[in-house]
């Protein structure tokens, strides 16, 4: 979800301002992936590269995170969208990841759609502690005089943060950027992109609707024939 800040910044307003109105556009994605039945949306709201943006903007990105998803909370009970959060939470705020975990709580059973807010996420991040993960089963194997278990793609998948998670058909990049910028690096290898100069606070239905229209006309083959 780019162009926030280059959004205020044409309107002569500050960064934090942009990435207000950028939740209006999460408002509204998330409706009308809704009501297109779409199953799994995920939104790259704040990457670990971002951490080392200055203190102010980080503040308030913590702040109207935690505003955000706490206001939401009573509308996704409501329409049965199930909150997940991935990323690396020992980097969250204490009172953060306590109304994360709250909500994601709360709504834990519903089923129309899962909403998965990727913050404190990176790629390198994801596939690095899915080797630690693959290193400490190994480490208690040994311990125990048990035989090393195998490693393959589907095992390897199993120990990334979205396990159980489809990897994504369709990744939406706005503002005009063409990169993956450490987004879902093992989850991506087969999905197909989409890349809009929309900026992210104008980012509405009609633009959404271009997007899907463009990945339904493509043909998918997966490094096969068809």
């Amino acid at each position: 979800m780019d162009g926030n800040g280059r959004w205020a910044r044409k309107k002569g307003y500050e960064r934090l301002l942009g990435h207000n109105a950028g939740v209006e556009s999460v408002k509204a994605a998330v409706k009308y992936a809704r009501e297109k039945g779409i199953r799994y949306l995920s939104l790259f709201a704040f990457s670990e590269e971002n951490w080392g943006r200055p203190d102010e903007e980080v503040s308030g990105l913590m702040a109207l995170m935690a505003k955000g998803i706490a206001t939401e909370r009573e509308s996704l009970v409501r329409n049965n969208i199930r909150l997940r959060v991935i990323g690396n939470r020992d980097q969250i705020p204490k009172g953060l990841r306590g109304v994360v975990e709250e909500i994601e709580a709360a709504t834990l059973s519903n089923s129309s759609l899962d909403l998965i807010v990727m913050f404190s996420y990176s790629g390198r991040w994801d596939i690095l502690q899915a080797a630690r993960k693959y290193g400490e089963i190994c480490a208690k194997a040994t311990r125990e005089g048990l035989s090393l278990p195998d490693l393959d793609q589907n095992s390897f998948t199993e120990l990334l943060s979205t396990v159980g998670i489809p990897d994504p058909d369709l990744i939406i990049r706005t503002s005009g950027e063409q990169r993956i910028s450490n987004y879902m690096l093992w989850q991506a290898a087969y999905t197909e992109f989409y890349f809009t100069d929309v900026l992210w606070p104008d980012f509405r239905k009609t633009d959404f609707d271009l997007a899907l229209e463009s990945f339904n006309n493509r043909q998918r083959r997966f490094g096969k024939l068809k």
